[in-house]
């Protein structure tokens, strides 16, 4: 049986510890239970997968351990601070500055250049300009989002163009965790791939992760796998470092998902 309490992690850092974790809300005068008294540890340098049935609570969790949405009950410490009683204005000022988002609807502004999308994440934090314009077009380039590109508008991206521009965005405030919530959902098949391999070039680099996915392919990225049944931690399957090919890995996530009863 798969461990759901993370035993043999011990070493690792935690930068978010959720304790009795509860989301509920009311619905035709009932009351009905998303998240359920969980326990979890997210460490430092992992890249989590988050996976589980539909309506089984994923994307809530997510959200509440970004601070996104606030918890019914419990607490959640992040990089040491507990943030459950941090108001709007406190829990967006924080988000700011130690999390970055990939959301499978990308978000990016309409009327502003691809450089400037990028760049206004990082100027709510008070960054210099300059140095930040330098970060940006850095990170851009490290992506493929050539130069050529930089003053075109969302509208005139592909769906891969764009998804790699909120990577940029994500990451422009080097934040502590970035959080993704199926990012490749809305993404072909080779541009999933492309946005997969980003990400797990940035994890090897020390970038904390935690991303929502029902794809195995997309789950087999992570080194530690957490699934999601009924509101509740089920169990997890730790896979170790992503390398290309790695069939063995491919089959372990499998079995652990058939137990799972996924």
């Amino acid at each position: 049986m798969s461990n759901p309490k993370g035993i043999g992690m011990e070493e690792k850092k935690t930068i978010i510890q959720a304790e009795k974790l509860c989301k509920t809300f009311m619905a035709g005068g009932i009351r009905h239970t998303i998240i359920n008294d969980m326990d979890l540890s997210i460490y430092d340098g992992d890249f989590t997968v988050i996976m589980g049935s539909s309506g089984a609570g994923k994307s809530t969790l997510l959200y509440a351990l970004s601070g996104m949405d606030k918890a019914s009950s419990g607490h959640i410490k992040f990089c040491g601070k507990d943030i459950t009683g941090f108001n709007s204005d406190q829990l967006a000022i924080f988000r700011r500055r130690h999390c970055g988002f990939v959301f499978q609807q990308i978000h990016l502004i309409g009327t502003m250049s691809i450089l400037d999308n990028v760049l206004a994440a990082g100027l709510l934090t008070g960054q210099n300009k300059r140095k930040l314009a330098a970060t940006a077009k850095e990170l851009l380039n490290k992506v493929g989002i050539e130069k050529k590109l930089w003053n075109k508008f969302p509208n005139q991206l592909s769906g891969g163009e764009a998804q790699r521009v909120g990577m940029v965005r994500a990451l422009i405030n080097r934040p502590d965790m970035v959080f993704a919530d199926e990012p490749t959902g809305a993404l072909n098949s080779a541009s999933s791939t492309a946005l997969l391999d980003l990400m797990t070039e940035f994890h090897r680099g020390g970038q904390s992760i935690v991303m929502v996915t029902h794809d195995m392919k997309s789950a087999r990225r992570g080194n530690r796998i957490i699934y999601l049944k009924d509101g509740a931690l089920c169990g997890e399957c730790n896979l170790g470092a992503y390398e290309t090919g790695d069939r063995a890995r491919h089959d372990k996530l499998r079995e652990f998902l058939a137990e799972m009863g996924w």
